[in-house]
């Protein structure tokens, strides 16, 4: 029989699992930050190539990671059936798809030089790129791998083992890193190729620690997760291939929305882009709150999902929306009543370059306050469609949002009726605003 929950029993189970999940994300920011910073200390040169490497490596990241998110759903459900065989079935060809999409790409990697000559990049940035491709690449199929294993361990309530390792895995990158770029501690230095270096150890410590954990924990030896893993299993493998590739594919259309406007933001001037890039780092950090809680949301709405209890899988929905709402509501507040001291913790104040930057930044967070509640809702509602295992018209949604309005609208906006980086951010707004009202009309519609 169905048990009811109230309100305040589905905002702390969203929150018990969903906190975790905030941390973790947060943490695997941090991995990013370390890396800018110390090769930043390294040299110019060696921070353009690491940048132009880790931003090629992550695009390619996130199509492939589908595959791995759409095992936090399916996982879910098949608990909500008490299906355990199926979770271990999903588990495993989550990781097969995982591995054979990161041989697949490495060939990339490997030949990154010419391909970034051909997108106009400098000579010598292109060449220490690919040096950095060439062994960072190495970590995609244990990136990925990671992945899965995160979502699986997610969706069995783990999610505390999740934050451990990656808070472990910000430790590690910090000291190989130290070791390498610089060559300190006896070690040679070797600059980029040392970051490439730090983020292959974390993802293979990373990758080491959630299987073992996976593996021989007493309450997780019952899923025997990596029995006959050799076997195929082909009708789990479609249908994770079904969910998991809208969903890297909807992450690629999102990614490149971003992607572009730091394109045009460059076409307006380096001030501009400056700034553009302190507000969206912002922006990010509050947007990590929402992921953490879209996750937490679908993993809820797949277990009532699986159970067939579609009363309690909208209550769970309407106080994941509620709870994210909040935090919208809390990040308009801050950005809004103290958006100069925020960009000024980006900046050197004594360069005589930070005035025009911060001046522009606190404007730009100013427009970022108006995007904090489309861009909460249009992630939520991502998570609590990936719950009820809905992703091929999801995919279609975004990529209309953001490619067909949301660009255009920036370019629009931006150029033709001159309101420049002002103008081109609002075009964002518009973009996250239709995907947020067209996903979430999407949920509530298949909920009902």
């Amino acid at each position: 029989m169905a048990i009811r929950l109230s309100n305040s029993a589905h905002a702390r189970e969203t929150l018990a699992l969903g906190l975790p999940l905030i941390g973790s994300h947060l943490a695997q920011m941090a991995l990013h930050v370390t890396d800018t910073v110390m090769v930043g200390w390294y040299g110019v040169v060696a921070l353009a190539s690491v940048v132009l490497g880790a931003s090629s490596f992550f695009i390619v990241f996130v199509v492939g990671s589908g595959f791995a998110k759409a095992v936090m759903p399916m996982v879910a459900a098949a608990l909500g059936r008490d299906d355990e065989t199926q979770v271990r079935r999903d588990t495993r060809m989550g990781i097969w798809l995982s591995i054979a999409f990161g041989l697949a790409v490495y060939p990339v990697f490997w030949w990154s030089e010419p391909i970034l000559r051909a997108l106009g990049q400098d000579p010598q940035v292109s060449a220490i790129a690919q040096d950095y491709m060439r062994i960072a690449g190495l970590g995609m199929v244990p990136a990925l791998v990671v992945t899965v294993l995160q979502s699986y361990l997610s969706a069995l309530h783990r999610t505390q083992v999740v934050l451990w390792v990656t808070l472990a895995a910000v430790a590690v990158n910090i000291a190989v890193n130290w070791a390498l770029i610089f060559g300190n501690w006896g070690f040679p230095e070797m600059g980029a190729r040392g970051a490439a270096v730090a983020t292959l150890v974390v993802q293979v410590v990373s990758l080491v620690a959630l299987a073992l954990y996976a593996h021989f924990l007493p309450a997780l030896r019952r899923f025997h997760l990596f029995q006959r893993f050799w076997r195929p299993d082909w009708p789990a493998m479609r249908q994770v291939w079904r969910l998991g590739l809208p969903i890297g594919l909807t992450g690629l259309a999102e990614g490149g929305l971003f992607q572009a406007s730091a394109l045009m933001m460059g076409w307006i001037g380096t001030v501009e882009l400056a700034a553009h890039g302190i507000a969206l780092e912002v922006a990010a950090l509050t947007f990590m709150l929402h992921v953490g809680l879209s996750s937490a949301a679908t993993i809820r709405i797949a277990r009532f999902d699986g159970r067939g209890e579609r009363t309690e899988l909208r209550r769970a929905a309407k106080v994941a929306v509620v709870i994210s709402l909040g935090v919208a509501l809390a990040s308009i507040l801050l950005f809004l009543s103290a958006p100069r001291p925020i960009v000024a913790l980006f900046l050197d104040l004594t360069k005589p370059e930070s005035a025009a930057i911060l001046a522009y930044g606190t404007v730009l967070l100013g427009v970022a306050a108006l995007f904090q509640l489309a861009d909460g809702m249009q992630v939520m509602a991502l998570g609590l469609l990936r719950g009820v295992q809905d992703t091929r018209m999801p995919m279609w949604l975004a990529a209309v949002s953001y490619w067909l309005i949301g660009i255009p609208c920036s370019y629009v906006l931006a150029f033709p009726l001159g309101f420049g980086g002002v103008g081109l951010w609002l075009g964002l707004v518009v973009g996250l605003v239709c995907a947020a009202a067209s996903l979430m009309w999407r949920f509530w519609r298949l909920a009902r």
